[in-house]
């Protein structure tokens, strides 16, 4: 799952600012070993070759720590994706909504649904998916394009 996470998250960089960007890579140990993010960055830059600049947030154990602790690293960034799993991504952008509603203004669309990907355990990411959206308001669960979203989904909207 993480090194789905990780291509998701490296292909929803823009081939043309990919110097500009900084990809932060979240989560803690599960267990005694390495982290989560440090696991992912070595996979983005090893695998994937990634050459950008890798931070990593490596205290988080859950969802809410992962926004809590990556927020102050988005300070002063023009635009935010936030890539996993669907259902995961969903609930990490209400998340950030709720703690941090003028970061939230910045978040724009991730690369990390496309139809046919997962297929055959999509119907129990799905399911895991509802169980783990329960927390989240009727509200929080409606997609919200900011101004920023609307121009990268939609960049002829508004032009002849």
């Amino acid at each position: 799952m993480n090194r789905w996470r990780v291509r998701a998250g490296i292909r929803s960089i823009a081939a043309d600012s990919a110097r500009d960007t900084r990809v932060i890579f979240s989560g803690g140990a599960a267990g005694g070993g390495a982290t989560e993010a440090q696991l992912m960055a070595d996979y983005a830059k090893s695998v994937l070759g990634f050459d950008g600049t890798v931070l990593l947030e490596d205290r988080s154990r859950t969802t809410w720590e992962n926004i809590t602790n990556v927020a102050p690293l988005l300070e002063g960034v023009a635009r935010i994706r936030i890539a996993s799993q669907p259902a995961h991504a969903l609930k990490a952008r209400a998340y950030l909504r709720r703690q941090r509603p003028d970061l939230a203004e910045r978040l724009v669309r991730a690369d990390d649904y496309r139809a046919g990907e997962w297929m055959i355990v999509k119907p129990l990411l799905a399911l895991y998916g509802l169980r783990t959206l329960r927390g989240l308001t009727a509200e929080e669960r409606k997609i919200e394009l900011s101004p920023a979203a609307v121009t990268e989904w939609f960049p002829r909207v508004g032009r002849p």
